[in-house]
């Protein structure tokens, strides 16, 4: 990020967060049973990377109505996966 002028989406820092939760999430979910591959290992690890991929998607939008909806799933994604 050059001059402090966000050129990315990996120059948010929500985004930069979201990332590290992804690769945390992975890695603890490493450690589940395996007979919950298809179960809530999949589910989380499929509401963490929501997270971080609507974070991206939102940024790449033109309008403030376009962000706004991808910004809303981010959080629906976020509260499902505290859940």
């Amino acid at each position: 990020m050059e001059g402090g002028k966000i050129k990315s989406f990996t120059d948010l820092v929500a985004w930069k967060e979201a990332h590290k939760l992804v690769i945390s999430i992975y890695k603890i979910t490493e450690e589940f049973p395996k007979n919950e591959l298809f179960g809530i290992t999949s589910q989380i690890r499929r509401c963490s990377v929501s997270v971080s991929s609507n974070i991206a998607e939102g940024f790449s939008r033109h309008s403030d109505l376009e962000k706004i909806h991808f910004y809303s799933i981010t959080k629906g994604s976020i509260t499902e996966l505290q859940n």
